[in-house]
């Protein structure tokens, strides 16, 4: 039963009994106390949104504990989150979609058959603050490009389709399908085969700024199918008979990515989110940070099956550990299900209302060495 909420905390989260949550005693949750402990190697990577119990000092005292030997099970992983948390559900709708790392064949070099390219970041591209922004300067507008006369607006995805940056040698690998060269920009990193045997890893590095418009709302504006036609299936389907009108509605997506290859994720990690560390699969959670802190524990219940085969609706502890341009609100969330063909099917499917309970983190007294270690 809801509670009126802590001190401190916004007027969105109420306070909840941990047996309130959907399915909490049938997750694994020493699964998802081993994703925070990616934080603790890292600890600069917990971000900071003022929300209460989110202090460093408070977090680096949880690293502590979390570290103790004797958490080695499901159920003693579960007695550490209900002691040392309180649950605050997120009040309002929520919504959940999945995202993938795909895995697709690429060339270091142009080829007739390999000709549609990712491209890294421009020099000068920079994120515009508040006392940054050119008076004029569009406000839907986040990116723009430092010049010794101030910041200019990049080209959007229509104008960079259409060569605006060909001359500036910026083409860090090359694709045969411009449909999946669309599909890694809206997932924001690939796993790439590379023609010479080797294997690329992609991930974010910068944005042109415009807006992020999603294509498959478009066509459902448009009366060319329902949202449930759509899944990433169903797009890639569209795409695929109606190639005359592909560039034209991936043109209609202002917002363009750009990439670095990745060298600090070893093959069989995850790829890099966010807060800089490695994603992990059914634990990552994509979120808003204006509202959640990076290391936040997040319950998500959620309308469809588990793809662990259980049969039980999804109902999991994650981990916030990553953003996306689409992902907006207090209570919006991209699962991270992992890298491949089947990580892409599960991730395609997920387009649900949802339910986010934060755990925050109760007050604790740092242990003194907890703070030299």
């Amino acid at each position: 039963m809801a509670t009126p909420q802590s001190p401190g905390l916004p007027d969105h989260l109420k306070k909840i009994d941990f047996s309130d949550l959907a399915g909490w005693e049938d997750d694994d949750h020493h699964k998802a106390l081993a994703a925070f402990q990616r934080f603790c190697s890292k600890p600069g990577a917990f971000g900071s949104t003022g929300l209460s119990g989110h202090e460093p000092a408070n977090l680096k005292a949880l690293c502590h504990a979390a570290a103790d030997p004797g958490i080695a099970t499901p159920d003693a992983a579960r007695q550490f989150f209900e002691t040392r948390f309180t649950a605050h559900r997120i009040t309002g709708p929520g919504f959940v979609t999945g995202y993938f790392e795909p895995e697709v064949t690429a060339s270091r070099n142009r080829t007739d058959d390999f000709s549609f390219p990712l491209h890294r970041k421009p020099e000068g591209l920079e994120a515009i603050a508040a006392e940054t922004r050119p008076a004029g300067w569009p406000p839907e507008i986040s990116h723009g490009r430092r010049t010794a006369n101030g910041f200019s607006e990049l080209p959007d995805r229509a104008g960079i389709m259409a060569g605006a940056l060909d001359d500036e040698n910026l083409e860090l690998v090359w694709l045969s399908d411009p449909v999946d060269a669309y599909f890694i920009h809206v997932q924001g990193s690939a796993r790439l085969r590379l023609t010479d045997g080797s294997v690329m890893r992609v991930g974010y590095a910068g944005k042109t700024g415009h807006p992020y418009t999603g294509i498959g709302k478009l066509l459902v504006q448009r009366g060319e199918g329902t949202p449930e036609d759509f899944t990433m299936a169903g797009l890639r389907s569209w795409l695929s008979e109606n190639a005359e009108r592909r560039d034209a509605l991936f043109g209609e997506n202002r917002s363009y990515i750009f990439f670095r290859e990745v060298l600090e994720a070893g093959p069989d990690d995850g790829p890099v989110g966010a807060a800089g560390l490695p994603l992990v699969a059914g634990r990552s959670l994509a979120i808003d940070p204006a509202y959640l802190p990076y290391g936040a524990f997040v319950f998500v219940e959620a309308g469809f099956k588990d793809p662990d085969g259980s049969g039980r609706n999804f109902s999991r502890l994650m981990i916030a550990d990553d953003t996306g341009s689409a992902i907006r609100g207090r209570a919006r969330g991209d699962i991270f299900t992992g890298s491949g063909d089947r990580a892409g099917r599960i991730a395609g499917d997920i387009r649900h209302e949802a339910t986010f309970t934060v755990l925050v983190p109760d007050p604790v007294r740092p242990d003194p060495q907890a703070m030299t270690d």
